[in-house]
């Protein structure tokens, strides 16, 4: 079999078809002093796969398909960039109990995303392990007389998306305090991959279709095939094609190719504002005024008497209004124009959990400055609802915020492709 690794010069490849693993340097394996004074690089995704490879299952492909009933339409759950999601039923590795319920993704051959984006997905998600992060079970990778089959096999999350529920008017309503749980629970798992690890992870993909809901209506972030590694040596950014979702991604990115974890801060600002207007961040079949989602949202500032007009109406009055409008000044820090100016992703957590504290204690907040200039536009982050240190170090921030990218920005960003 032929490897493509995208992680050029790093990798030896397997003769079973599984993504391969780092050479690890004599330094890392000899057990020799480090020179005081001098600190150990940080270690790369494939350094880190290598030490979680071996709690992956690899499957049989014959495995899978009794699993999925050859695949069958009936068991279909889903279809992406990548392929179609089937739900399937395995036995547990030690063939004792009940089979259990997964969610079998298969690789579409003529599809956008291949072999290069699946290998990525296998590496990043054998490496993340948090509560707000899909888990990977195991994967499959085969050549054969009916070609590259590759697959790749989750938990199953029994609510399928966020989208699903917000924008689906065959599901039922997504209750407010339902809505402030999924958004701290994917802000904390954005925070774990910019933070909480050895390496930098930018996720490159953030949107209501990404959120998985477990039965319990905790959220998952899944998909990580445009994942990417963050900058290392004093960069400050990842230098990359512009690939993601329209609507979603930063004006920043979209226009250089510039790619940091604040493009991520960016869209779940938007996703923010979906889980409070019900509405998507693109609907062409809105009056003109309304179909790009932060353009509309700008004609009702915060802590104007007309913000609750952005609502979602299913909710009819069931949400705390002083919570809402907090939400929506933290998105507004999170769409600042300038991508140093948003705050971390840890940040807006600590803004989520005090937004949610008010909607459950009913408590109200001081009346503050308006956040408007005369001339109607928004200061987004006059107050994020952080800690009081993050407060006064964000305090000369008060730049309006912009709609995403130009015609030149948008010409350049290519939808759903292939990572760079």
């Amino acid at each position: 079999m032929k490897c493509f690794y995208p992680f050029k010069g790093k990798s030896k490849a397997r003769s079973d078809g599984s993504p391969p693993t780092t050479a690890k340097h004599a330094s890392k394996s000899s057990g020799l002093a480090v020179c005081a004074g001098s600190s150990p690089s940080p270690r790369s995704i494939p350094d880190l796969y290598e030490e979680k490879a071996q709690n992956l299952v690899v499957f049989k492909f014959n495995e899978l398909r009794n699993a999925t009933n050859d695949f069958s339409r009936l068991n279909k759950i889903g279809e992406g960039g990548f392929g179609g999601v089937y739900k399937g039923f395995i036995k547990p590795r030690n063939d004792k109990g009940d089979r259990i319920p997964v969610a079998v993704k298969k690789l579409n051959q003529s599809g956008l995303q291949g072999h290069k984006e699946w290998m990525v997905e296998v590496q990043f998600l054998a490496v993340v392990e948090h509560p707000n992060l899909v888990k990977l079970i195991g994967y499959c990778a085969v050549d054969g007389e009916r070609g590259m089959q590759r697959l790749l096999i989750y938990e199953f999350m029994p609510n399928k998306s966020l989208e699903d529920h917000l924008f689906k008017r065959t599901y039922p309503t997504l209750p407010w305090n339902t809505r402030l749980n999924i958004a701290l629970g994917v802000a904390q798992g954005l925070a774990y991959l910019h933070e909480g690890l050895e390496v930098q992870v930018i996720y490159r993909d953030f949107k209501a279709s990404n959120v998985l809901l477990d039965e319990e209506f905790n959220p998952k972030l899944s998909d990580f095939g445009l994942a990417r590694e963050g900058p290392t040596d004093g960069r400050t950014h990842v230098s990359t094609a512009v690939v993601g979702t329209y609507g979603y991604a930063a004006p920043d990115y979209i226009e250089t190719g510039h790619l940091t974890i604040k493009s991520d801060v960016w869209s779940f600002g938007v996703v923010l504002y979906e889980i409070l207007t019900g509405r998507r961040s693109l609907e062409i079949n809105k009056p003109r005024g309304e179909q790009k989602l932060l353009e509309w949202v700008k004609q009702f500032p915060a802590e104007s008497r007309r913000f609750s007009m952005i609502m979602d109406p299913r909710l009819g009055n069931q949400y705390s209004l002083a919570a809402a409008r907090r939400i929506a000044k933290l998105a507004d820090c999170c769409l600042i124009k300038q991508s140093k100016d948003r705050p971390s992703m840890s940040e807006v957590v600590e803004g989520l959990k005090q937004a949610i504290q008010i909607s459950e204690t009913g408590e109200t907040t001081t009346e503050e400055p308006s956040s408007t200039d005369s001339d109607g536009e928004r200061k987004p982050c006059d107050d994020r609802g952080a800690s009081e240190s993050s407060r006064r170090r964000m305090a000369h921030l008060g730049k309006p915020r912009e709609a995403a990218g130009g015609g030149a920005g948008r010409r350049r960003f290519v939808l759903m492709q292939r990572a760079d």
